[in-house]
């Protein structure tokens, strides 16, 4: 197999037994058997094609900002598009690749004074990332913007989709379900205001250094917001806050979110999400559910 990936892309390109936590915010996840980093969109059907026809597992990891990767790693391929990551203008609109970081299109936007990305300047996920959750923040999300998107189906086939044919809802789009791989997107931008537009994204800038706990490693925010609630609060009202499993923490900063403070396991990070999710239950009667994906295998005892 390593072989046959490397005829499609390069030796650089091709990692064996690469350690997933590497590659992951949260700084967790046992190794990836074939850790693959394509350069271009034909590499991405190849290397889809490949699985396909190998019959060998295929996951594609995103920049690793909303994951959890258990303990006993991935097997088989597990693709990454962090060189994909051109980031172009057109009039209004701007074309990204999925590997580039959504801040970075937001800088863009800011640098060609185009408004409608303000709410991205703070979200640490990849374009593709973004699409695959609709990633949203401060009263924005990607629906708000995107235009169209280039996927590569489970066949390894190129697709050009309308942002409308995603079903983009509060975190979730269609993207997981159908197996697509985005490779691009496209957004729709206004015109606006430099100082406005800067003005905008150094608020919400401050806001998010100055609320969440960014000086440990975390997947960033763990639960969705619950319809009538906000997760944090609920979770600080349990009395949970500062709460740890092994070296996983109940932020103290912000109960929203767990960080890894003292080399936690991916086990010891899901067993406080379920911890959390379980009291909360049971002490207001609200199930929270998950925003960050869990995936992987568990360590072989």
């Amino acid at each position: 197999m390593y072989e046959k990936l490397v005829g499609i892309t390069s030796s650089e390109n091709v990692l064996v037994n690469e350690p997933l936590k590497n590659h992951t915010y949260t700084r967790l996840g046992g190794n990836a058997d074939f850790f693959v980093t394509p350069e271009t969109y034909k590499q991405v059907q190849e290397i889809v094609q490949l699985a396909n026809k190998e019959d060998i597992k295929f996951t594609l990891l995103g920049n690793g900002s909303n994951l959890i990767v258990k303990d006993g790693g991935i097997r088989g391929i597990v693709m990454n598009l962090n060189k994909l990551t051109s980031i172009n203008t057109e009039g209004t609109k701007i074309i990204a690749q999925s590997g580039a970081r959504i801040i970075d299109v937001s800088r863009l936007a800011l640098k060609k004074t185009l408004t409608g990305l303000e709410f991205a300047c703070g979200i640490p996920g990849s374009v593709g990332g973004a699409l695959y959750m609709n990633a949203g923040a401060y009263g924005g999300e990607i629906k708000d913007v995107l235009e169209s998107t280039i996927v590569v189906d489970p066949q390894g086939n190129l697709l050009t989709l309308a942002a409308d044919k995603l079903d983009l809802e509060y975190r979730s789009s269609n993207i997981p379900a159908n197996g697509y791989i985005v490779l691009e997107a496209t957004f729709s931008l206004k015109e606006g205001n430099y100082q406005e537009i800067k003005a905008v994204m150094d608020d919400l800038t401050f806001k998010r250094e100055s609320k969440q706990p960014l000086e440990y490693p975390s997947c960033g925010s763990v639960f969705k917001r619950p319809p009538g609630y906000f997760a944090g609060k609920l979770i600080q009202d349990s009395g949970l806050q500062g709460q740890q499993i092994g070296g996983a923490q109940v932020s103290l900063k912000h109960a929203g979110f767990i960080v890894n403070k003292d080399e936690a396991t991916a086990q010891e990070y899901i067993d406080l999400i379920r911890h959390v999710q379980a009291t909360v239950k049971e002490k207001f009667g609200v199930q929270l559910e998950r925003e960050v994906r869990i995936i992987g295998e568990d360590l072989q005892k």
